[in-house]
């Protein structure tokens, strides 16, 4: 009985802070953590130079790939992508967040330009964010948004390990709650990575990237 008890307030305390967190600044109870070229790594064509698909001017980090390019390294057989990966933040429980401004130009599709790293096989990622003809998927399926097409938004993206749950807020405004997809070690992605249906030439840019994590 006391189990059950403790299980059913648990519930209720993660229940009520989701609910918190959709009506309310959803980095409101988090830290931001140091973030600089120390906590990050650029992931691109194998056989291209950093400067060659990736550039970070004036406050913004712009990413590009092309459907035909190598992927990021000789043994990898995953499809082409320029990442920013910030392996430094590596976590495997608590409360984290993803919060940075996002611009995808027109043309751009088939593409993941953000994304929640590991999980459990057969899955690689958590959470996924990609673009299709100008709409925010989730993965595949979920709409987000109709059209992100030459404007900046704002994301922020939620990952409570310990609940399985993860949170995804366009320009403030809540927009998904999924369930996790397990593993036991995380971190956050953004840039462009091909998928299916992909256009020959994929670009994201990325301003005021801040990784939280939650008092």
């Amino acid at each position: 009985m006391a189990s059950f008890l403790a299980l059913l307030c648990f519930g209720l305390s993660q229940f009520l802070m989701f609910q918190f967190m959709a009506a309310s600044d959803p980095t409101k109870g988090f830290v931001s953590l140091p973030f600089n070229t120390s906590v990050y790594r650029i992931q691109r064509p194998y056989d291209k130079k950093e400067n060659q698909r990736y550039s970070f001017k004036n406050g913004v980090h712009k990413f590009w790939v092309f459907a035909n390019d190598k992927p990021h390294t000789t043994t990898s057989h995953t499809k082409p992508r320029t990442e920013l990966a910030v392996q430094g933040y590596v976590y495997s429980s608590g409360v984290w967040e993803f919060a940075a401004d996002a611009y995808v130009p027109k043309g751009t599709s088939g593409v993941t330009i953000m994304q929640v790293f590991g999980a459990t096989a057969p899955h690689a990622s958590t959470l996924m964010l990609r673009v299709y003809n100008g709409a925010l998927k989730y993965y595949q399926d979920n709409v987000l948004v109709g059209n992100v097409y030459n404007r900046w938004f704002h994301v922020n993206v939620v990952h409570d390990v310990d609940a399985a749950k993860v949170m995804v807020y366009i320009d403030g405004q809540l927009k998904l709650t999924a369930d996790g997809r397990g593993g036991d070690s995380h971190y956050f992605k953004c840039g462009v990575y091909a998928q299916t249906s992909d256009s020959f030439r994929m670009e994201s840019r990325w301003k005021n990237i801040q990784v939280l994590r939650h008092n």
